[in-house]
Formats: C-alpha cells, structure tokens, sequence
C-alpha cells in the first residue's frame, strides 16, 4: 500500500516538473500557435513601422557571477513596452574582479561606439 502511494507521489511530482520546466515554451506556442488571434492590419502596420525603426543600444546584465555588456537592437512593441528583436554579447568579465569599473567603463564605450556604427550602417530611423 505505501509503494502504491510512494509510486503515485512520484508521477504527480514528475508531471508537476515537466509543467513547471515546459511552461514558458507552452506560453511561447501560445503566442505563436494556429489558434492565436491574427493582428489586424493597421496593427501588422504599426509593428512593421516600429521595426523598421528599431535602433541598436548598449545594455548590461550579470549571469552566474559575470557581467556582460550587450548590444541590443529593440523597438516600442505595440503593448507600449520594449521589444527586443535581437541580442549580442559584446563583452564579458568576472563580476567580481577588481578592475571591474575600468573594465566596465572601457566595455561599455566600446559597446557604444559599436551601436552608433550599426545604426549608422542600417541608415537613419
């Protein structure tokens, strides 16, 4: 009897991890599956308007203890919110090195620098 209810705990759990673990890739297909709604034209209109005048622009995070400095080229999505349609690692290095604000200083003027290049190369917005 307990190995039935000792099986049973188990599978519940195991199919509460696969949710938990697929659950933004399910939100993902949501959004992009067969039954999502269309947007109208004027909408597809404005979202192409908002590409076109995506411009690139240096970002920064920190991932398991490194910093990175990123390029990222976002729009206005049509919810008012940023979208970013594309994402690069310019630079990375320990975040907690000891030269970090040098680094960082140094990273972040090369990053902008190269955002200018690009967003000359793709032409005005």
């Amino acid at each position: 009897m307990t190995g039935l209810l000792a099986a049973v705990a188990l599978v519940v759990v195991l199919a509460l991890v696969v949710v938990w673990v697929t659950w933004p890739e399910r939100r993902l297909m949501a959004l992009e599956g067969p039954d999502r709604q269309a947007l109208s034209s004027r909408d597809r209109a404005r979202m192409a308007d908002a590409v076109a005048a995506a411009r690139w622009a240096p970002a920064h995070d920190e991932v398991d203890g490194r910093t990175r400095v990123l390029l990222r080229r976002s729009c206005t999505g049509l919810d008012g919110l940023p979208l970013v349609l594309e994402e690069r690692v310019f630079g990375e290095f320990p975040a907690d090195d000891p030269a970090w604000e040098a680094r960082f200083t140094e990273t972040m003027a090369g990053a902008r620098f190269r955002c200018r290049y690009l967003n000359d190369e793709e032409g005005p917005a």
